[in-house]
């Protein structure tokens, strides 16, 4: 599960917060230090930091819950989404895919994810769901996946909807 996109709707307008939707204002360290890395570059090192204005929709933590799915964090946020963003949905502390660095650039407009997704489903079925994802990131996993995948690309101006806990539902339903 990524954050950015299903469950922060970031590309949303700033006054169309989507419904169900709470403003946080989280100031994570992986955050600060890209910011303070970024001010430093514009001669800037001494301004504040300003934190990320997140959106989460308190409903979804229960929703995925429900899911019957074994939840991992596909996220640049890391295991800063158990600390930020699971207390915020009621989740508990999940596992997550550690990001290489540098980030891996797969070529042929494959997201950089998609090979590390691959790698941590080890050939296990997976539903993948992010606002990243292409035909390309599809064929690629096709091409270099055994076991069955979804991958479920949100539109990260609505974020996670009720058409797609149903899509996900649906799918793990299909696997028994």
């Amino acid at each position: 599960m990524d954050v950015d996109g299903p469950l922060n709707p970031y590309a949303a307008k700033p006054h169309r917060r989507p419904e169900g939707y709470g403003t946080h204002r989280l100031l994570t360290p992986r955050w600060e230090a890209s910011e303070r890395r970024r001010l430093a570059e514009w001669g800037l090192p001494g301004r504040p930091v300003k934190p990320l204005r997140v959106w989460l929709n308190p409903d979804h933590g229960p929703a995925l819950a429900a899911l019957p799915y074994d939840l991992v964090w596909a996220t640049t946020w890391e295991e800063e989404a158990n600390t930020f963003v699971a207390p915020v949905l009621g989740l508990p502390v999940l596992p997550f895919v550690p990001w290489p660095s540098p980030r891996p650039e797969p070529g042929g407009g494959v997201f950089w994810k998609t090979p590390e997704i691959v790698a941590w489903a080890k050939g296990r079925a997976f539903a993948w769901v992010d606002d990243e994802i292409t035909d390309a990131d599809r064929a690629w996993v096709k091409a270099h996946h055994d076991g069955p995948a979804l991958l479920h690309r949100i539109d990260p101006r609505r974020g996670l909807t009720g058409d797609d806990f149903a899509v996900l539902a649906d799918w793990a339903a299909g696997l028994a």
